[in-house]
């Protein structure tokens, strides 16, 4: 079989992304929120999800790379007659009066770099998820579209002509479109265009210059924590799972889910990706988001929100639309949000420890530290014994699961730091008794035969999770016990070139077909961390071919062919990608920072 990989990079400015494919098109584009319909949806309809694409007369080839260190796309198209030309694709993003510039705005910039191509501008969106048409309205040196939630505006020096009629015209000289959501441009396009993209272009290359990257394989961590910054919804702080929806773990799985939320079961290793890289304000800016969700419930966390914290996250499954090749059906929300994961609590207390531990934090801008910590513990007091849906989100099955109980004792041990930091004696001792009794519930789960932790108590079945008793350091690292455990799992659930399973088990839709990026790059960090460094250094670079040309990842991957499956770009494999390669950077012996 052919191996698969999504062909579309991203674009974004902290308030919204779009895919911008290697034919041209804008493939994905939700506005106004990252959450909201989409205005072009190509990914999960050709003809439905509308299309705005800059494509020539005649057959061509493409190719796509970013501007160096930014977020800023660049597709060159090659025609096969004659003629070449760029397009320059950014959302503006830079700072000026005192905050962060960051509109609703799509800049496509178009270059002729060779002889005089005709091309063809098609503007079309959508709204409803591709159910309504827009009324297209013509203006003299605009196209506007109306019939959703807000006006859009396309502003050009193309022949409005040109583009209302999706006819052909040479291209001799740079052209420009701007479309706009809400507000429009009502400056000079041509000026402003170049003079957003040059301070978008300062603005992400400053950024990765104010980062603490190591040299071990740089060009991936950019390009991860570029993708990773822009996943943040910074009005309050949220980072979703990904962009996208619907997007299969395996053709015909039925394995197609909307990640265009927050999950706080991902918050420890998020904010671990950026401690390393030496980003706080996005830290703070993640911490405020989960303080206030978290003053807002009364007894428990869901397992995930929305980007503005909204809690009911109602699961649709749209009608109409094709799917991604085919793949049906096509969700809107998540059910997940109503499941219990009780290993959140824990993930949020080891999350916030920097605040209370790194001197670069001021601890005294912490307000309400005693009340924050034991509003946490009292909720994995009232939790630690109760059976969950685990970090799968299994839909119809509920256990006493080893990963829980690893986080809400990790969550403990983050606890008691923190409380001894502020002087705390009560609280202290009440982290240390959770600490204990979360043990006795991961020692449950031990087999002692095998030699292996299982995935919950009185489960036979080993799950990809458990290889955080050796990260979290619940397993001394340098024990027989810990590398025990670790041969056992890669004995059942590791796959050619380095890919890992989740788990080999059926659950509420089979048996697993996919492989689980993440899971892959844990098991790289755990090599390194039982000192196996050779091994990890190896599994790490066989893992790195599954990105797509851009070096972005997918969640799934296939093992027999290396597909690309799953929401794209997956935000937690380029969290995990980050972290094993700073695991593994560590560990060697040579200078790691230039």
């Amino acid at each position: 079989m052919e191996r698969h990989t999504y062909q579309t990079g991203i674009i974004g400015n902290c308030a919204f992304m779009a895919h911008v494919n290697k034919n041209t098109n804008i493939d994905w584009l939700c506005w106004p929120r990252f959450d909201s319909t989409f205005i072009f949806g190509g990914l999960l309809d050709k003809i439905k999800g509308g299309e705005f694409s800059i494509l020539p007369e005649g057959e061509y080839s493409s190719h796509q790379y970013y501007q160096e260190n930014t977020n800023i796309l660049i597709t060159e198209i090659t025609v096969k007659s004659g003629g070449k030309y760029r397009i320059t694709d950014f959302a503006p993003r830079f700072y000026q009066d005192q905050r962060y510039y960051k509109p609703l705005m799509l800049v496509r910039k178009i270059e002729v770099l060779e002889g005089s191509p005709r091309v063809i501008v098609k503007c079309s969106p959508v709204s409803e998820y591709g159910q309504t048409k827009l009324d297209v309205n013509r203006g003299s040196n605009h196209i506007q579209y109306i019939g959703g939630d807000e006006k859009m505006r396309l502003t050009t020096n193309i022949p409005v002509s040109y583009v209302f009629e999706a006819h052909p015209f040479v291209l001799n000289e740079s052209k420009y479109l701007v479309l706009t959501y809400g507000e429009p441009l009502e400056a000079p396009l041509i000026s402003t265009s170049d003079r957003f993209l040059n301070e978008t272009t300062r603005y992400w290359q400053r950024w990765i210059k104010h980062s603490s990257i190591a040299t071990f394989y740089q060009p991936f961590v950019i390009r991860s924590a570029l993708a990773l910054k822009i996943h943040q919804f910074e009005d309050t702080g949220a980072i979703i799972a990904s962009s996208t929806t619907s997007l299969p773990e395996a053709p015909g799985s039925g394995r197609n889910w909307d990640y265009r939320y927050c999950w706080l079961r991902d918050t420890y290793y998020v904010i671990t990706s950026l401690n390393h890289i030496g980003h706080f304000e996005e830290m703070e800016k993640y911490f405020s988001y989960v303080t206030d969700i978290s003053f807002a419930e009364d007894f428990r966390y869901q397992p995930l929100y929305g980007i503005t914290g909204q809690k009911k996250l109602t699961e649709q499954i749209l009608s109409g639309l094709d799917g991604y090749l085919g793949n049906q059906p096509i969700r809107i929300g998540n059910q997940a949000y109503e499941h219990i994961q009780n290993d959140i609590y824990g993930q949020v207390l080891i999350s916030v420890l920097p605040l209370y531990t790194d001197h670069r934090f001021i601890f005294s801008e912490r307000k309400d530290s005693a009340r924050w910590v034991e509003y946490l513990l009292n909720k994995i007091e009232k939790t630690i014994d109760e059976k969950d849906a685990g970090i799968w989100e299994f839909r119809n099955m509920a256990n006493i699961h080893c990963y829980s109980n690893l986080f809400q004792w990790a969550g403990a041990c983050a606890a008691e730091k923190m409380a001894r930091t502020i002087e705390h004696k009560a609280l202290t001792r009440k982290a240390i008794t959770l600490k204990r009794k979360a043990a006795k519930h991961i020692e449950s789960c031990y087999d002692p035969e095998r030699k292996v932790y299982t995935n919950s108590a009185g489960s036979p079945n080993l799950d990809a999770s458990t290889l955080q008793l050796i990260m979290m350091n619940y397993l001394d690292p340098a024990s027989k016990r810990a590398r025990d455990h670790l041969c056992a799992l890669e004995k059942e659930l590791k796959a050619s070139n380095g890919l890992f399973y989740r788990y080999l088990y059926r659950d509420d839709f089979g048996k697993p077909k996919s492989t689980f990026l993440i899971c892959a790059f844990w098991y790289v960090e755990a090599l390194a961390t039982v000192g196996r460094i050779d091994d990890a250094l190896k599994e790490f670079e066989n893992l790195l071919q599954f990105s797509n040309h851009l070096l972005l990842f997918s969640e799934d991957v296939d093992e027999e062919t290396g597909s690309q499956w799953g929401n794209f770009p997956q935000a937690y494999s380029h969290v995990g990608l980050m972290n094993a390669a700073y695991r593994i950077a560590m560990k060697l012996d040579r200078p790691i920072f230039l």
